[in-house]
C-alpha cells in the first residue's frame, strides 16, 4: 500500500504541473497517460530495449527518491509526444549494471526470506495478492516476483532475537549497556513504510525516532533537509539523541525543470530493494 499511495503522490504532483508535462489535471488522468504509454510499449518496446516490465521498474523510482519525479515527467511526456529517447536513457537495462543488480538480488533475498517465515504454497499467494491488487496495483504483481523465491526457500527462518532493552552481555566485562539506538523514517516513505518504523520504535525500549513530515524519499539522512542532518550528525559525533522523538519540516518539493533532467548521481535504484506494497 506504501507504493501505492507514493505513486499517486508523484501524479497528484504531475497533475499539478500539467502547464508544462501535459499529461492530465488530475491524478486519473495522469495514470491514464501512463496506461497509455504502457499499453504502447506492450506491442512495441521503445527501441527495441523497454517495453512494459522495463517502464515499471524506472517509475517504480519515483516512489523512492523525489529526484526522480521531474525526469519520469519528462520522459513520459515525450515518449507520448512522439520522442521515445528520454524514455529508453531513463528506462534501458544497463548490461554494466547487470552483476551488480544481481548481486543486490541474492543479498536481498537471503535477508527476505530468512528473516521470517513465508507462505509455502502459490494458492496462498495467489489469493493474497489478488485481494490487495484490487487496492494496490502498481506494485503488487512486481514485488510477488521479487519475493516469490521465499515459497521454495529450502532453510527455515532464522529465530528472532530480543532486541527490546538497550543492554548486552559482554565477554569480558559482564552486562554492557549499549549506546541509545537513533530511528529515522519519512512518512510517506514507500520501500519502508512509517508504520513499520513507529512500531520498532514502540517495542525498541530507549530508541528515539526522528520523523521527516509528509515527505517521501528513501533514506532521509544526508539529503537536503538540514534538520534530519543535524540530529543524525550530533548522534555520529556525540552520542546524544533528541530525547523520545524529534520532527522535521519536509525537504523542499521537487520543482520541473524546462528541459530533460538528468538522472540522480545514484543512479538507477537497484531492482534488489521494491520494498512491501
Amino acid at each position: 500500500m506504501a507504493f501505492e499511495r507514493r505513486w499517486r503522490d508523484w501524479r497528484r504532483w504531475v497533475a499539478r504541473h500539467h502547464a508544462v508535462y501535459h499529461l492530465g489535471t488530475t491524478d486519473a488522468r495522469v495514470l491514464a497517460s501512463y496506461e497509455r504509454a504502457r499499453r504502447r510499449l506492450g506491442h512495441k518496446p521503445a527501441g527495441g530495449v523497454v517495453g512494459t516490465a522495463q517502464l515499471q521498474s524506472a517509475f517504480l523510482r519515483t516512489g523512492y527518491n523525489d529526484a526522480y519525479w521531474d525526469p519520469a515527467a519528462q520522459a513520459l511526456a515525450a515518449y507520448l509526444h512522439g520522442d521515445p529517447e528520454p524514455l529508453i536513457a531513463l528506462a534501458e537495462p544497463d548490461p554494466a549494471q547487470a552483476a551488480d543488480d544481481e548481486n543486490g538480488n541474492a543479498v536481498y533475498t537471503a535477508v527476505e526470506c530468512n528473516d521470517a517465515p513465508w507462505p509455502r504454497t502459490w494458492a496462498t499467494w495467489n489469493r493474497d495478492n489478488t485481494a490487495l491488487a484490487r487496492r494496490a496495483p502498481f506494485e503488487t504483481w512486481d514485488n510477488v516476483a521479487m519475493n516469490l523465491p521465499c515459497a521454495f526457500w529450502p532453510l527455515k527462518p532464522g529465530r528472532p532475537l530480543d532486541v527490546g532493552h538497550l543492554e548486552a552481555v559482554g565477554p569480558r566485562t559482564g552486562r554492557v549497556a549499549l549506546p541509545p539506538v537513533l530511528l529515522l523514517s519519512a512518512e510517506r516513505d514507500a520501500a519502508t513504510p512509517y508504520a513499520g518504523a513507529k512500531e520498532l520504535w514502540h517495542r525498541l525500549a530507549g530508541s528515539s525516532l526522528v520523523t521527516e513530515r509528509k515527505a517521501g524519499t528513501h533514506g532521509v539522512w544526508g539529503g537536503p533537509n538540514d534538520c534530519v542532518n543535524r540530529h543524525v550528525d550530533t548522534y555520529l559525533l556525540t552520542g546524544r539523541t533528541p530525547g523520545r522523538s524529534a520532527s522535521c519540516a519536509p525537504r523542499p518539493e521537487p520543482a520541473p525543470l524546462p528541459a530533460p533532467a538528468p538522472l540522480p548521481e545514484s543512479g538507477k535504484q537497484p531492482a534488489a530493494i521494491p520494498g512491501t506494497p
